[in-house]
């Protein structure tokens, strides 16, 4: 009834075809993950999960892929956390401030040139800060925010960095060994 090839140009999409996982990385983005959201709970940040989060977006690309953008995901969480806070400080609550605050990061993501994914991560904060439900104030809710994203972003970077150079010495040394042999 179903033959390999059509059951393979089914799932195209969803086999690797050049950067499958390793368990090496599939363990090292839970470690990552785990730390991340150990780390955040230390510091008592409400929604502790937004760490693990961001560990694992970062840690699915290449490492020399995850620093840009990292960097895109920090400025675009920074400004879309300040924004959110500062339009809920001068006009909250208002349905009609929260589209003209994604309208202003737009325009200011167009001005400074700006990569779309920072704008996406811009409007992903505004929204979480403008209108997402809490008891605290957006103010809070932004840093707190800025600083689950931020603890993520560097605990899977710095895991990510210790893999690349432990990975790298471990090739040397099977190079190494291979050539004696």
């Amino acid at each position: 009834m179903f033959s390999d090839r059509g059951i393979n140009a089914q799932l195209h999409w969803i086999i690797a075809q050049e950067n499958p996982p390793s368990i090496a990385h599939v363990c090292l983005a839970a470690i990552a993950a785990l730390a991340s959201y150990l780390i955040a709970t230390l510091f008592r940040l409400p929604e502790a999960y937004w760490a693990p989060m961001s560990s694992l977006i970062v840690m699915q690309l290449t490492f020399s892929a995850a620093l840009p953008v990292a960097v895109q995901y920090i400025a675009g969480t920074a400004a879309g956390a300040a924004v959110g806070a500062a339009t809920d400080a001068y006009v909250h609550a208002s349905v009609w401030a929260f589209a003209a605050a994604i309208v202003f990061i737009g325009f200011l993501c167009v001005v400074l040139r700006i990569e779309r994914s920072s704008f996406r991560y811009a409007s992903v904060t505004l929204v979480i800060v403008m209108l997402v439900p809490r008891s605290t104030s957006a103010q809070s809710v932004a840093l707190h925010r800025f600083c689950e994203v931020s603890i993520g972003i560097a605990v899977g970077l710095v895991l990510f960095a210790i893999w690349q150079r432990v990975a790298l010495r471990l090739s040397v040394k099977a190079s190494e060994a291979s050539s004696l042999g």
